[in-house]
């Protein structure tokens, strides 16, 4: 037993969690009297949960089995019946067992989930701990625990792991989409998932974990040591078991749909196949399963994305009560920032605009204007763009209205809106052969005359020289010589250190002047619309003030022409992106003319660590993980002891020079809640964080601020 605790599957488990040696260090053991349930029709042994841990339901909720050991029902060997036939079978002992779990609950604040033994009518508690439910039932046992009485919203809010909220926004089946199911088990963990069927932990984290294909681990039962292949796992299905089987527990915990004691499928785990009467799978089979049902399906079907719970909108209508952090979302499309506002921002921190030129009907303009060999010729494609950037920006302060939206000049290389220089080599080398082939179609079609061709023949040749236009095809070539010169005149050794962001906006200003103009006349017209707006430009990549002042000479110049095009001033603030070094030592000097700094993690990390993020994760962070050289990916979380310095620093030395400097963060790390609570304590304004993000974020602001006023 105490041997077990360097187990695999252990370490397995403490890897998965995050668990440190500072956190637990060794295995506890209790030595107790032993009492047996299998001494008769008046024995009996079970497991049971003080709330239901799929739903939250105030109910017990359970499995036993009469003249049975509590192994048989934890290891799923037979299907034990539910606890509301013990009041059938031995109704003194279900009123007893009502009491013990009302006495539980009254003592531990807390769901129970409770090992019992009744030997020849006296009941016995083994055990009992901290139940493990998914996040449903903890919003929900949370936020009526509170009404009840046994605890208060502070402790409501702090025992939901914010992560965990990610559970209550997996998808569940389409309920339009009519299928019929192969199988019927229990539904032992909510949620639906489908993937291809897989027989054992080892594959199962071979094809998931490895290559990042989706699986459904296919057992009879599951073990302990089958835990790594449940990490790997989109969903678990077993033919044994019940709703306390070892697979329903360990779903449950992780938030993975779990179809347990399908007792119709006939699993053959050597063979890697399943049967269900007539049918049967393979292993590399795609099966879909629903954990809410119990229903098991062939193929895969349709998701939709599951809504908020009234428990939830509560639960966080507390978080927002407690939290100084505000949370915004990068948003792009009004559709994105709809969903982001379901989900409870406040705002845009993080509007990205050359997302909006990779829609395919303005691409071909971002071309043209990429391509162009004068000021001239590149004004008239920003004219076309003009309308279409003001359009997307309007419906963006819409949908957000009346919460800030903050946007983000063009950051990227403009390289990266054109073709791959050998996709370009490729694609020319097609079309001068089909060039050629097209002339001498032409010249076969005129010599039509000298020939003694039949009338289908002439016909055919007619119809083959009409299709391929040969001028048609020469146009095409120029066009492509064209991007295929520029992609090399633009070529960059390091391209995300080269000509991008506000290099970029200096180097050809007629850019950001095109998107500076569509912001404030898009808010200009909502103005005049009756929409308040709150616009916020903000210039990427900025290392020096000067660059701040140009960019803000035509912005400011800009601003004066719309206010007098529109009878009055557009009220926006200026900003800037810090993600780079040198722009947190120079604070200062950007805060003079900076109304807000927005924190650029991901890129403020890779210039701190000399790290790119593809080729760090893809070679050396996981060994730099392994080995303990780095606790943490830096790029999943924020690196408080380096990059958190860093941020410390501007945030200070900005506020010396404008005190009411508002300042936030914008890179993927806005959604980690430790990297959230270091946010807070740093004195951060806001975090902005992709919108499914939303709610763990709200969340692990409240316990940054909750976890702050405790100390």
């Amino acid at each position: 037993m105490f041997n077990s605790w360097g187990g695999k599957r252990a370490v397995d488990y403490r890897r998965q969690f995050h668990i440190t040696p500072d956190m637990a260090n060794g295995t506890a053991v209790n030595v107790v009297t032993m009492v047996f349930g299998n001494r008769g029709d008046d024995s009996a042994t079970g497991v049971a949960f003080t709330r239901n841990p799929a739903t939250g339901e105030n109910k017990l909720y359970g499995e036993y089995l009469v003249n049975a050991q509590g192994e048989d029902v934890v290891a799923g060997i037979r299907t034990p019946k539910p606890l509301d036939r013990l009041k059938v079978e031995m109704p003194e002992m279900a009123d007893q067992l009502d009491a013990l779990r009302d006495k539980l609950e009254s003592h531990y604040h807390e769901v129970q989930d409770f090992e019992f033994t009744i030997e020849r009518g006296q009941l016995y508690c083994l055990q009992t701990r901290n139940g493990k439910m998914n996040t449903v039932a903890m919003v929900r046992t949370s936020v009526e625990m509170e009404r009840e009485g046994l605890i208060t919203k502070e402790q409501a809010l702090l025992r939901i792991a914010p992560d965990s909220l990610e559970q209550m926004l997996f998808p569940r089946l389409d309920p339009t989409i009519k299928a019929e199911a192969v199988a019927q088990g229990l539904p032992a963990s909510p949620g639906a998932a489908s993937g291809i069927a897989v027989f054992d932990a080892d594959r199962a984290e071979q094809y998931g974990r490895e290559q990042g294909r989706k699986v459904i681990l296919v057992r009879e039962e599951t073990k302990p040591e089958d835990i790594h292949g449940f990490f790997a796992s989109e969903g678990i299905l077993t033919s044994r078991g019940g709703k306390t089987s070892h697979a329903a527990v360990v779903a449950r915990g992780m938030g993975k749909p779990c179809v347990a004691g399908a007792e119709g499928i006939s699993v053959d785990v050597n063979r890697r196949e399943a049967r269900v009467g007539l049918t049967s799978f393979k292993e590399g089979d795609v099966i879909t399963l629903d954990g809410t049902s119990g229903k098991v399906y062939l193929g895969a079907i349709p998701t939709v994305e599951p809504d908020f719970t009234p428990e939830l909108n509560v639960l966080l209508g507390w978080a927002d009560e407690r939290a100084r952090l505000k949370v915004m979302a990068n948003a792009d499309t009004p559709d994105d920032a709809r969903r982001a506002r379901s989900y409870g921002a406040v705002g845009i921190g993080l509007a990205r605009t050359e997302r909006m030129f990779n829609d395919v009907e303005r691409l071909p303009i971002v071309i043209e204007m990429i391509v162009a060999d004068t000021p001239e010729q590149r004004q008239a494609a920003l004219d076309k763009l003009l309308p279409l950037q003001r359009r997307d920006f309007r419906e963006l302060f819409e949908v957000m209205s009346p919460n800030p939206v903050t946007i983000r000049l063009l950051d990227p290389p403009i390289h990266e809106f054109l073709p791959d220089e050998h996709v370009l080599e490729r694609e020319l080398s097609e079309l001068r052969a089909l060039a050629q082939n097209a002339r001498g179609v032409t010249v076969l079609a005129g010599a039509m005359g000298l020939l003694h061709a039949s009338e289908s023949v002439r016909h055919d040749i007619d119809m083959a020289r009409r299709m391929i236009d040969p001028s048609v095809v020469e146009d095409a070539i120029g066009k492509k010589e064209a991007m295929l010169k520029k992609v090399r005149a633009l070529y960059e050794t390091n391209p995300m250190l080269g000509h991008r962001g506000v290099r970029l906006g200096i180097t050809f200003p007629e850019i950001y002047q095109m998107q500076v103009r569509a912001i404030l006349e898009a808010a200009a017209e909502c103005a005049k619309a009756g929409i308040q707006v709150k616009p916020q430009i903000k210039v990427p990549q900025v290392c020096t003030a000067e660059e701040l002042r140009k960019v803000k000479t035509f912005v400011d110049d800009i601003h004066a022409e719309v206010a007098e095009r529109y009878g009055k001033p557009v009220s926006f603030k200026f900003g800037t992106m810090i993600e780079v070094v040198r722009a947190c030592m120079r604070a200062e000097s950007l805060a003079e003319e900076a109304e807000f700094f927005s924190f650029g993690t991901n890129d403020l990390t890779q210039a701190t660590f000399s790290f790119s993020r593809e080729d760090a994760e893809n070679k050396f962070l996981p060994l730099y993980n392994q080995s303990g050289i780095l606790q943490d990916n830096p790029f999943d979380v924020l690196d408080v002891k380096g990059v958190g310095k860093l941020m410390q620093l501007a945030v200070e030395w900005g506020r010396s020079v404008k005190p009411d400097l508002h300042v936030g963060i914008c890179g993927e790390h806005g959604g980690h809640p430790a990297s959230i609570e270091f946010c807070h304590k740093a004195n951060l304004d806001y975090v902005s964080c992709s919108g499914p993000r939303v709610p763990v974020a709200r969340l692990a602001a409240a316990h940054a601020a909750l976890k702050a006023g405790n100390k």
